[in-house]
């Protein structure tokens, strides 16, 4: 699967962008589940002024979607039309700040971002050991683990829309409720500013391992996933409705549900992005027709289907 080349175009217009164009370029080398196809033109800005510059120039008809770390993401096997921006180095930035507050870039792991909390001193921030993405992602879908979410911590967002006008979001212009975030869709996140409070380094680190050693015991960590695939619906567990359905173990293609933990899809080897979506959707249909709930997915789908005609193929 190949697109145009609408590196040359985009490049003409943009004779001050610092940043990286590459065309056709593979996002199952950047996922998790190692699956899908690839961007007709992924970006990689240096940093947001930059990220800012090529959105105010590039032209409205082209398709811009954002991706963080890739670990919940499942990317159709017919790729991503127009620029996937993908947010690096230049926003990596960890800083602490008075008050017991702790800045971060967009492209932080949620990972770091709870051991630099630790190492100040800060606690309320250990729930992010146990999410595997970054602080981009985190602030899209109200990202959480452990009884807590990012709405309980974030104090502002800064974030680009898509004429390159730069943004401060407070937390209420978020809007967040349930893995959702109300701010505009075309905003990309670029930091954030979250809010601690004073704690014992050496408790905050025993919390940490503690949220390390269950994601150990209860999730395919080591597994090619992309993390839990559908959200809990009100006063229910995701998983226990899969188990239930007889959806353990369940395969399709190169795809299988997890047996550590149902809620895990996992390529086995070999999978496409259809195997995986569709292994889903029976999870879906099978849990409908056992419990009469509609599971709701928490991965994002992105992208169309190998061999369509539409530019994107939505859920």
């Amino acid at each position: 699967m190949t697109f145009a080349d609408l590196a040359p175009e985009l490049s003409a217009r943009l004779p001050d962008l610092k940043g990286r164009l590459t065309a056709n370029a593979s996002l199952s080398d950047i996922t998790w589940f190692r699956a899908g196809g690839p961007a007709q033109l992924l970006f990689r800005p240096v940093d947001e002024g930059d990220l800012a510059y090529f959105l105010s120039r590039c032209p409205g008809d082209v398709p811009v979607t954002v991706i963080g770390l890739g670990s919940n993401l499942l990317v159709r096997d017919g790729g991503i039309p127009g620029v996937v921006v993908r947010l690096g180095r230049g926003f990596g930035a960890i800083a602490v700040e008075e008050g017991n507050r702790l800045r971060a870039g967009a492209g932080v792991p949620d990972v770091k971002v709870a051991r630099a909390a630790a190492d100040a001193g800060i606690a309320g921030l250990s729930f992010y050991r146990g999410i595997p993405g970054g602080i981009g992602g985190a602030l899209r879908m109200n990202g959480g683990a452990h009884d807590r979410e990012t709405r309980d911590v974030l104090l502002e967002a800064r974030a680009v829309d898509r004429s390159g006008t730069i943004h401060t979001l407070s937390l209420a212009d978020m809007n967040y409720s349930y893995r959702h975030c109300g701010a505009p869709s075309d905003y990309i996140f670029t930091e954030a500013l979250f809010q601690g409070h004073a704690g014992d380094r050496a408790e905050i680190l025993a919390e940490m391992e503690k949220i390390a050693d269950y994601r150990e015991q209860a999730q395919p960590i080591k597994s090619r996933t992309g993390g839990s695939t559908f959200k809990n619906p009100p006063g229910e567990s995701a998983w226990k409705l899969i188990d239930a359905a007889g959806c353990r173990g369940l395969k399709v293609g190169g795809a299988r549900v997890s047996e550590k933990h149902c809620n895990f899809l996992i390529n086995e080897g070999g999978a496409t992005g259809a195997d995986l979506e569709e292994l889903g959707e029976t999870v879906r249909a099978r849990v409908r027709e056992e419990s009469g709930i509609e599971l709701e997915w928490e991965i994002r789908r992105l992208g169309r289907r190998e061999n369509s005609i539409n530019p994107e193929d939505g859920p």
